[in-house]
């Protein structure tokens, strides 16, 4: 038996039907995230739902956030079978609900079932992940995810852009349901008779709190959503309120003194919270811009977004290959700094109507700077993890990404709502990302050198 282990493989043929079926959840939910902020505008002006256009985008991110958590509950107490099985039919149904909508609200219930979707699938395949492949295959199969990721960032935008434009919006969403199907019974015929654990006893009341302050800082993300479709004078003071609530109800699923950018992991989950929100708050309305601004067709504002794509890519194999040598204070300042160039270029864009190559040209810096430092605040968190806290660790940092990317998508929303559209109002979206590049600075500044002290 053991002189056989060693010729194990992802693709042999006890896991190449799990592994391909894996690869293909992780490329289609890759897929959908990216043509959704291709495909909005049109989404938006199609069911008459401008008012909720952040909602589509912040809803996902939200509920995705109750996912992960009741994945990593059930996988952990049961086995992460019926987790995964759960997950993918809520990603199927709301990627449904969403294609076969007729008006804006029917869209974005189909958008929060998706999210649910979303959080959990990801979670219960890394689980099975972890049950099911031995663990000098880990590092092969994380690779492969990685790759699934990658491909969609540089092809997808723009294969979005050509459905919406040459067939119909629909079929965004309605493809990657049929293909998602198909994609999941190459896992459900291999794993159907395998034993992936049966999970232990949990605390029941731990679980619970968890669960449900995930739920309130989901339910309240999505207040703030449609609180632009209320008058400002009652929808801003709803949204700070919910603000306010969210950052409450976060503190125990986050590292203590997150909050107040405490040095070392609190920092690092912190700032991949903030860096997440202006990033992902812009580039919902890169697209929207060039569709409004400069008459540009839905496959062309996909193309507009590739070349951020391939820069983040590039600037990821650069992090991986001289990371340590730059070290993670002038990693901060440069990946921050191209972010925060890249804002200005949009912003004076949006202003004045210069010629749309500098919103394409500026927003691959903003690619590049994501791609810097999205990967060096994972290693990060590994680096201040151990086998106690890996988990918890590793859930707050996904968790601070969705909910800053959710929170921030929303008041974008709100304040172009607030301001009805127009150059202003890509202006504000634009100035309200440099913000909080800016705000990233304080964390960034903290995140101390644990990756760097270890060994080479």
């Amino acid at each position: 038996m053991t002189s056989v282990e060693p010729a194990a493989s992802i693709w042999d043929r006890h896991r190449i039907w799990v592994t391909l079926g894996a690869v293909a959840l992780i490329f289609l939910a890759a897929i959908e995230a990216l043509a959704v902020t291709t495909v909005m505008p049109v989404v938006s002006e199609a069911l008459d739902g401008q008012s909720l256009y952040a909602v589509a985008f912040a809803g996902t991110l939200a509920t995705s956030v109750i996912g992960m958590v009741a994945a990593g509950a059930w996988s952990d107490a049961r086995g992460p079978r019926g987790a995964l099985y759960v997950a993918v039919t809520l990603f199927v149904a709301g990627l449904l609900i969403s294609g076969l909508a007729t008006t804006m609200h029917q869209f974005l219930v189909g958008r929060l079932v998706q999210g649910l979707g979303t959080g959990g699938q990801t979670v219960a395949l890394y689980v099975v992940v972890a049950r099911l492949y031995p663990a000098h295959l880990h590092g092969r199969i994380f690779a492969a995810f990685a790759a699934a990721w990658v491909v969609p960032s540089m092809v997808g935008p723009f294969l979005a852009g050509a459905v919406a434009e040459y067939l119909d919006w629909r079929w965004a969403f309605l493809g990657v349901a049929v293909l998602t199907a198909g994609a999941f019974l190459m896992i459900a015929v291999r794993l159907r008779g395998v034993d992936l654990g049966h999970g232990e006893p949990q605390d029941g009341r731990a679980l619970v709190t968890r669960l449900l302050l995930a739920v309130v800082v989901a339910v309240l993300a999505v207040v703030i959503g449609f609180s632009a479709d209320m008058a400002p004078a009652v929808g801003w003071p709803v949204a700070l309120v919910a603000v306010a609530v969210i950052a409450f109800a976060v503190l125990p699923l986050v590292p203590r003194r997150t909050l107040r950018a405490g040095p070392g992991l609190p920092s690092v989950v912190l700032m991949r919270g903030i860096a997440a929100g202006a990033f992902f708050a812009a580039e919902a309305y890169i697209p929207y811009l060039l569709m409004e601004r400069y008459a540009f067709t839905a496959t062309w504002a996909g193309v507009a977004l590739m070349l951020a794509a391939f820069a983040w890519a590039g600037a990821s194999a650069v992090q991986g290959k001289f990371g340590e040598r730059l070290g993670n204070h002038r990693i901060t300042l440069i990946s921050l700094g191209l972010i925060l160039f890249a804002m200005i270029c949009v912003l004076v864009a949006a202003l004045t109507g210069i010629t749309p190559i500098v919103v394409i040209i500026g927003w691959a810096f903003a690619g590049g700077g994501m791609g810097l430092l999205y990967p060096r605040l994972t290693v990060l968190t590994l680096a201040y993890s151990d086998e106690t806290n890996q988990g918890f660790n590793s859930s707050a940092l996904s968790i601070s990404d969705a909910t800053g990317s959710a929170v921030a998508i929303a008041l974008a929303g709100l304040g172009v709502a607030t301001l009805g559209g127009g150059a202003g109002a890509f202006g504000a979206v634009f100035a309200f990302g440099i913000a909080l590049v800016l705000l990233a600075v304080v964390p960034g500044l903290r995140l101390g050198h644990a990756a760097e002290s270890l060994p080479r």
